[in-house]
């Protein structure tokens, strides 16, 4: 399936708002990341942005070290060494797992989930969870949850962002993982809902933006075990 990227006007890539986008993402940063870790380890270390294609039941771990080293989409590809990666624990029924199954399996409203509420309370306090910051805006956000699970179904499969209309940069804005030494996977921050969709409907695969990695993943070669395509395009 050829990306929506490729059917964008060269206009979209000059246009103002985009390049403000690119600041505020770390591209410039990312981009001599790129650079430097081509130079130091060659081609082992993908991209940052870049997707990896990962069974969702194997993610059982999600980062807690973030009091101590806070990495989140703008350390994608950061190679980082020390015990940072040791910080983890076991992903259980999230909040966002419990109101997906309410909805998607017993039939229940939005406004009736846990998620929706606790939001609702958020931006009562003037808060915006997931960037909204009304009811209305509530509303469209779990108006594209459920977009989000029809197209899956129809597809059997999560796109890539790269294959998504709203898409800014490879796999920015995707489930962010973290690897970690011995290539444990470590959830962390963002795309919530993708991710317990991909739970719930048992997808054998998903696309997910690359993290920090541990220095000694690099080192090891299990790094190299998660650089494959998708095996379901």
């Amino acid at each position: 399936m050829p990306s929506y990227a490729h059917r964008r006007s060269p206009v979209y890539y000059w246009h103002p708002t985009r390049w403000i986008k690119s600041v505020e993402a770390h591209v410039p940063h990312k981009v001599l990341r790129d650079i430097i870790n081509r130079v130091r380890f060659g081609a082992v270390v993908p991209p940052s942005d870049s997707a990896i294609y990962v069974d969702p039941v194997e993610v059982r771990f999600e980062y807690t070290g973030g009091a101590r080293l806070r990495l989140r989409r703008h350390d994608s590809a950061r190679v980082v060494g020390g015990d940072w990666d040791r910080h983890r624990s076991e992903i259980g029924e999230t909040i966002r797992m419990k109101s997906c199954r309410m909805r998607f399996f017993e039939g229940a409203d939005w406004e009736d989930t846990p998620m929706y509420q606790r939001m609702l309370r958020q931006i009562g306090e003037g808060k915006k969870p997931d960037g909204c910051a009304s009811v209305e805006d509530l509303r469209r956000r779990f108006a594209g949850i459920d977009l989000l699970k029809a197209r899956t179904l129809a597809e059997g499969r999560f796109l890539n962002r790269e294959e998504l209309p709203e898409n800014f940069r490879r796999e920015h804005g995707g489930i962010l993982l973290h690897v970690a030494r011995d290539g444990t996977l470590l959830r962390s921050g963002g795309a919530g809902h993708r991710f317990a969709i991909a739970r719930l409907l048992n997808l054998p695969e998903i696309p997910a933006q690359i993290g920090a990695i541990h220095r000694e993943a690099v080192d090891n070669g299990v790094l190299a075990s998660l650089r494959r395509t998708s095996r379901l395009a």
